[in-house]
């Protein structure tokens, strides 16, 4: 079945996710937003969304950005972070992310890192890259790791656990 196109009026299918002649994203339909969910709250501090959570392409195709204090997205920036790709002045959770405490797949920790991949100046992971690192593998000053177990992190670490 055929429509005209929104913006230029072109013959275009009802099935097309572009106009042919102009570019349009989802041309039949009457408006469009972008695909995905963005919400944010009311309340703001020092002008950013206390929460804000964004997933998806805005109308113009550009991926959605969570960012707020707490951002919650696909791809989100604040400082208490859950994402895919994350970064968080504080706290990051996600499959890759970046924070002061980070926990995820990739977790690029300045602080701790806990992950498959994990840095921190304390770091936790199958590969730990740390100043006091426990991993399967790992690099660093005080590692405890499958091959090699340096008294000082075996000591912190057991230090960490009540059992310990």
């Amino acid at each position: 079945m055929l429509e005209k196109c929104r913006d230029c009026e072109g013959t275009v299918s009802t099935q097309a996710l572009a106009c042919p002649h102009c570019g349009a994203p989802r041309p039949t339909r009457r408006s469009y937003n972008g695909v995905g969910f963005e919400w944010k709250s009311r309340q703001q501090l020092f002008g950013i969304p206390l929460v804000h959570v964004s997933f998806g392409r805005t109308a113009e195709g550009r991926l959605r950005v969570a960012r707020g204090i707490f951002a919650i997205g696909q791809f989100a920036i604040g400082c208490f972070t859950l994402a895919q790709f994350g970064v968080g002045l504080i706290f990051g959770l996600g499959q890759f992310t970046l924070a002061t405490v980070a926990v995820g797949q990739l977790a690029l920790g300045l602080g701790f890192g806990l992950g498959q991949f994990a840095t921190g100046v304390v770091a936790v992971g199958q590969l730990a890259l740390a100043g006091y690192g426990l991993g399967q593998f790992g690099y660093g000053l005080h590692m405890w790791t499958m091959s090699h177990a340096d008294p000082q992190a075996v000591n912190f670490f057991r230090s960490l656990w009540p059992w310990g």
